[in-house]
């Protein structure tokens, strides 16, 4: 699915939204989970799942062209975790 099937289906869903209200709608959703993630803070979609942040301890990486071994620092990265109703959903 992309983000234009997505504003595609909210607009079909609530008919009294115009096609740059529905994508205003799916832009500030999108741009709120960015936010808080940003900020540290975890999101929690209830039946859905949540997000968070997770720390990538630093190591030791090869470089895939010539070989060379690469120190990689510590990096934050975006974690999703299905909720049990949603893991339900797609294993039944």
């Amino acid at each position: 699915m992309l983000k234009s099937d997505l504003v595609l289906m909210v607009k079909e869903k609530f008919d009294y939204l115009d096609n740059q209200e529905s994508e205003n709608l799916v832009n500030l959703f999108f741009s709120e989970i960015i936010a808080t993630l940003s900020e540290g803070q975890r999101i929690e979609l209830r039946g859905f799942g949540s997000f968070s942040i997770k720390t990538r301890l630093p190591r030791l990486a090869r470089n895939p062209k010539t070989g060379e071994k690469v120190e990689v620092g510590t990096k934050l990265m975006p974690y999703f975790r299905a909720s049990k109703n949603l893991n339900k959903l797609i294993n039944s």
